[in-house]
């Protein structure tokens, strides 16, 4: 990184005066050589040459040179990891086919969306995904019509649409218990409620089989230690599903918090604004589900005994008989980013508010939630606030002495009008506040096909999808991917079980701080919540 000299730092103010006299000599000079402009006109130019100056040194003050990691690797080169999916409901389909197997039917509608859009490329960034080298070889889901398209999907190995020839499809499971016995299986990925992420990831890891689990990665906190111990003591590799680790834009934030671009940070705000019945976890009730093709009894599992409702089954976020809330269902996202850019670690202390002030539908879990965390080694607190009944756009910004960064999708900084390290800059008026000193639009010159509410607050938040090499990729493929690769070289993932342990005892400090409504602190020394 280069710097203008202490020098030059000093004197930037009686330079720029000196600079920018018109002395007789200046008038003469633009007379004769610029006669349309005049001498004014040249003066002018002068100063708009050397103001140009100036904000190319801060470019390169604050030049961010960190880019996410490119793997151009053969994996059909490597061996075969055969794999076995446990849940594939709505996000389990998600990471089949981040993983290379999208269901028949998924294809023929991004064919049919890029027949009428052109910037729509989901087929095309589906089918410049790297072969993994995968094998899926069991499908595991209670809902019958779920397994079966999970059959259908892992057999689409030759990624073609509805019609056309078929791979020999998957073995269905009855049981994860039974999935997880198998001995044609090496890792899993578990996609299921949020109620089963713990017992499932014990026992498969007990099992000797590799997991990737969807966040968040425990329903309670008694389940979180025995979560730990499972992994490290049987040498699995785990990764814990917060695929925002791939997004190119956290590279360059985290090292603009290592090069100290925004001066001492003292308050970091994370949020959620949603506002419609699926971002409220209102979701479609399948028309022919019926008790007939769900098995109850396994959904219920570890669960308090409830009896036979498809509300509940289809809508389980609702519940905390199922669900971790706000708190462990999309809080935990934006930790997990402000954790990998600054590394926090858990917090001293939580406290929340809020409440069920929006969908009167008979859910247990609040649609309003706001938690402040305290960070006193660090000093600083980091805010979470979140409501699933308004679209008013808010994100992560993070506020330093000297600036603020906005970490999205996208990455901009901006001054602070009372900085120390940019005052002279902004007195100079070299410095707008109000506009960004530095901004990063990954694959800036393309245009994307966003298709659904749910994906624009997604791909907003870096969690749809990043860049690599220039090329549009999903996030969930590369961080599945990265799982893969250490499976295959015996390393560790970006958010392993450590990363894992950090995020979910500081959820439940959220939660536990909302529903007991009380101030509840992290000992360290202890290693416990009180």
């Amino acid at each position: 990184m280069t710097k203008m000299d202490d020098h030059n730092k000093d004197t930037i103010n009686q330079d720029y005066g000196e600079k920018h006299r018109l002395s007789r000599r200046d008038i003469i000079k633009g007379l004769a050589t610029i006669p349309v402009l005049g001498a004014f006109a040249y003066g002018w130019y002068k100063k708009k040459k050397y103001e140009r100056y100036l904000k190319q040194s801060i470019q390169e003050e604050i030049k961010l040179d960190a880019k996410a990691p490119v793997f151009y690797s053969d994996s059909s080169k490597e061996k075969q990891i055969r794999l076995g999916i446990i849940g594939f409901g709505e996000r389990g389909q998600h990471l089949l086919r981040a993983a290379g197997f999208a269901h028949p039917s998924v294809i023929d509608s991004w064919k049919e969306g890029a027949l009428h859009n052109k910037i729509d490329r989901r087929y095309e960034d589906y089918i410049e995904q790297e072969n993994l080298n995968i094998a899926v070889n069991g499908i595991c889901d209670i809902y019958e019509i779920n397994a079966q398209k999970g059959i259908e999907a892992a057999a689409n190995t030759n990624k073609e649409g509805s019609g056309r020839e078929k791979g020999p499809g998957p073995k269905r499971y009855l049981t994860y218990k039974e999935l997880i016995a198998s001995d044609d299986i090496d890792a899993v990925i578990i996609a299921t409620p949020d109620h089963w992420h713990g017992t499932i990831t014990i026992e498969a890891a007990k099992a000797g089989k590799h997991v990737y689990c969807e966040k968040p990665m425990t329903w309670t906190v008694p389940e979180t230690y025995e979560v730990v111990e499972a992994v490290k003591e049987s040498g699995i590799v785990f990764q814990l599903g917060h695929q925002n680790r791939q997004s190119e834009s956290y590279y360059k934030a985290k090292e603009a918090i290592e090069k100290n671009i925004l001066g001492k940070v003292t308050l970091i705000e994370v949020t959620t604004n949603r506002n419609s019945p699926v971002g409220a976890w209102v979701y479609d009730i399948h028309e022919e589900a019926n008790p007939t093709n769900i098995d109850w009894d396994q959904f219920i599992g570890p669960a308090p005994y409830h009896k036979f409702n498809l509300e509940r089954f289809f809508r389980w976020r609702c519940w905390w008989d199922y669900s971790t809330g706000l708190s462990g269902d999309l809080f935990t996202h934006e930790y997990d980013a402000i954790n990998q850019i600054l590394n926090l670690g858990i917090p001293h202390s939580a406290v929340s508010s809020g409440g069920i002030y929006y969908y009167k539908d008979g859910r247990t879990v609040p649609d309003v939630l706001n938690t402040a965390f305290e960070y006193p080694d660090r000093n600083l607190s980091l805010l979470y606030s979140a409501t699933l009944a308004s679209n008013h756009r808010r994100g992560k910004v993070i506020m330093g002495h000297d600036a603020y960064m906005e970490v999205g999708t996208n990455l901009k900084i901006f001054a602070d009008t009372n900085s120390t390290r940019y005052q002279e800059k902004i007195k100079a008026k070299i410095i707008d506040p109000s506009l960004p000193i530095y901004s990063y639009t990954p694959g800036m010159k393309k245009v994307d096909a966003i298709t659904s509410p749910t994906e624009h607050y997604f791909a907003g938040r870096g969690l749809l999808y990043t860049y690599r090499g220039g090329k549009r990729v999903d996030t969930s493929h590369l961080h599945i991917k990265e799982w893969i690769d250490c499976i295959r070289n015996g390393t560790q993932p970006s958010c392993n079980i450590d990363q894992g342990f950090e995020e979910a005892i500081t959820a439940h400090m959220g939660t536990i701080a909302y529903r007991e409504k009380r101030e509840v602190f992290w000992d360290a020394d202890k290693q416990e919540i009180i």
